[in-house]
């Protein structure tokens, strides 16, 4: 499980959220939530942080050295 699908998972049970609920209020899909949560690593960062946003949070692109 990655860190950003634990964090997700945490955050959404500390809430009291079911994987529906969560999709319905974000605004995306049931079948996106489960892959975030499962940790699925090609996902769309904006479907990303509309989830996130829910906590709060958002995630951003970083610069890796080499690029």
């Amino acid at each position: 499980m990655t860190p950003l699908a634990k964090y997700v998972k945490e955050k959404r049970k500390q809430y009291g959220l079911t994987q529906v609920d969560l999709s319905q209020k974000s605004g995306v899909g049931l079948r996106f939530v489960r892959e975030l949560e499962q940790g699925k690593e090609t996902l769309r960062l904006d479907k990303v942080n509309q989830v996130l946003k829910l906590f709060g949070v958002e995630m951003t692109p970083t610069k890796t050295s080499g690029s």
